[in-house]
């Protein structure tokens, strides 16, 4: 695993065309069993960040992956418009994964913003295609779905959760080898990061602030296992997310397919000191 300067301009990362980190937020990521937590569902970082506000037709999964098994909770989901995209209440104590995941849709940029967004986003393989089949100077086409998983924690359960550590199958996919919320203050959190259920090596994994997300807090490439490490503090809103794209071979309509996919994560804000 290789740890990487932030050096992107603030020019690309302002940029709407590079606004693709997308989540799921709970308004809580800690909460009892049997309440409500409503959540939204975001796109976007900085200024550019905005509810996704697309049709509820485009998801096709949306369920809890708990203690107790998986379950279907596309019914929760509620059009876009408002408040909430949905909310959810978990009867069984633990660690929740809410996991979405949408169909494909096209998109369509001018070269330069292309390039440049194959460039911040470490999509290698999209660069190499472009310069073999001499198209870097075409507009960048490709389908693009997302995929998405939250952890949130349902009461105070000290016993293991292993379902947490284990992949819940999306095409591309964020795999915490560790439960965030069972570390100590000092332990990192490693991630493996799997595309169609193997593991994905040099790919680019950034960790977001979700409340000061104008710019990554860390960037890793994956290792040769697909694995990166990261130090998030047991404080705040975090979000993992990483991109990755194939060639398409004759499809009129696109030549990448692309998936974005995140984590996210939190915690509760540490006690205030009160001096006198």
């Amino acid at each position: 695993m290789r740890r990487l300067p932030i050096m992107i301009s603030s020019f690309l990362l302002g940029s709407p065309a590079f606004a693709h980190d997308f989540w799921i937020q709970p308004q809580m990521f800690q909460a009892a069993p049997n309440a409500a937590v409503p959540f939204t569902l975001q796109v976007g970082h900085g200024t550019f960040r905005q509810r996704w506000g697309a049709s509820v037709d485009r998801i096709t999964r949306f369920a809890d992956v708990g203690p107790a098994g998986v379950v279907d909770r596309r019914a929760v989901l509620l059009p876009p418009g408002g408040p909430a995209d949905g909310s959810v209440a978990f009867a069984a104590p633990g660690t929740h994964i809410l996991i979405l995941q949408t169909n494909p849709a096209e998109s369509e940029l001018p070269s330069i913003r292309f390039n440049d967004y194959v460039k911040v986003e470490g999509l290698t393989r999209a660069a190499a295609e472009r310069a073999q089949t001499r198209r870097t100077d075409s507009p960048g086409r490709e389908l693009y779905s997302r995929r998405a998983k939250a952890l949130i924690q349902v009461g105070d359960v000290t016993t293991p959760q292993p379902h947490v550590t284990q992949p819940v199958g999306l095409t591309l996919e964020i795999v915490p080898q560790q439960n965030p919320y069972s570390l100590s203050p000092t332990e990192p959190l490693t991630v493996q990061i799997l595309y169609k259920g193997r593991p994905l090596p040099q790919a680019l994994v950034k960790l977001n602030n979700l409340d000061f997300d104008a710019r990554p807090i860390e960037v890793h490439l994956s290792d040769a296992r697909g694995v990166a490490s990261f130090n998030p503090p047991r404080h705040g809103k975090w979000q993992l997310n990483v991109i990755w794209t194939e060639p398409l071979r004759r499809n009129p309509k696109a030549d990448f397919e692309t998936v974005f996919s995140s984590l996210t994560f939190g915690f509760a804000a540490p006690p205030v000191t009160i001096r006198p």
